[in-house]
């Protein structure tokens, strides 16, 4: 273990770098940091977690995001960014749509409801399983992952990932097959989890492609999120599963289970097939 985890909150690399301020016109402006990347551009759930963050300064009544549906229009680029928060339904829980621009272009376009998880009682109800994954000292660290792949993605570097040996065969260039990617889970520097967080958690890890024996950028297309309950502290348990390519795409369905054993956030998403 590291030292005392940060809180959410408090100025971690992640709180930083999606940190977001009031501009005169109405909107919120960002600034996207380069060590979210992947290849010449940026992670999908990083770009989501700004957005998210976007959306939560906008509603403080509001501030954990329940349902989001988000299509990625086109690349984002570290630099300066603007997001457009627009109230579509208030009331107990907001909804609003929200767009991530740089300059003149929209990079991402949300949906989005959000509302106020300390007012539910915290329990998840599920007939779902945790995924089963080995204690942690038996896992393979991302630091092990190939150093080509570890170049180009930057945002390897932000998390601490301990995957399942039975989904790690892709580090030596044997995948399983099965379309399976399942890893413990925290970000390098001991942030704990929050709502917002888990929206790039949902996008974290390498593609569940790299299992098929494809490895490579995989675009997502579009991301529909949901919230179930804010993690408890500690490592979370994720895991990605795909069962489906036809026409150039793939789904791929993502689970995270926090620290008390719950069902905390899942999505699907449909994205490209690496070339």
């Amino acid at each position: 273990m590291t030292s005392a985890a940060t809180t959410p909150g408090a100025r971690s690399e992640f709180d930083r770098d999606t940190a977001v301020a009031p501009a005169e016109d109405g909107s919120l402006t960002a600034e996207l940091s380069e060590k979210w990347g992947v290849g010449p551009g940026l992670n999908g759930g990083y770009q989501l977690a700004v957005v998210g963050n976007a959306i939560r300064a906008a509603l403080p009544a509001q501030p954990d995001p329940l349902v989001l549906s988000a299509y990625f229009l086109s690349p984002a680029a570290p630099g300066p960014a603007t997001v457009d928060v627009t109230p579509r339904r208030m009331g107990r829980t907001a909804t609003v749509a929200a767009d991530l621009r740089q300059g003149d272009d929209v990079r991402l376009t949300v949906l989005a409801t959000y509302g106020d998880l300390d007012t539910e009682s915290g329990d998840v109800h599920t007939t779902a399983l945790p995924p089963s994954l080995a204690p942690l000292e038996e896992c393979v660290p991302n630091t092990q992952a190939p150093a080509e792949l570890r170049s180009l993605v930057t945002v390897m570097e932000r998390f601490d990932m301990r995957f399942d040996p039975a989904c790690a065969g892709w580090f030596a260039g044997q995948p399983s097959g099965r379309g399976e990617m399942a890893a413990w889970f925290r970000f390098a520097d001991d942030r704990e989890p929050d709502p917002v967080s888990l929206l790039l958690v949902l996008d974290a890890l390498p593609p569940v492609t790299f299992d098929l024996g494809r490895p490579g950028w995989a675009p997502t297309m579009e991301l529909t999120a949901h919230v179930r309950a804010k993690p408890a502290p500690g490592w979370l348990r994720v895991r990605h599963t795909t069962r489906n390519a036809a026409g150039h795409l793939f789904e791929e369905d993502c689970e995270i289970w926090d620290s008390a054993d719950r069902l905390v956030a899942q999505s699907r998403q449909l994205a490209r097939l690496p070339r």
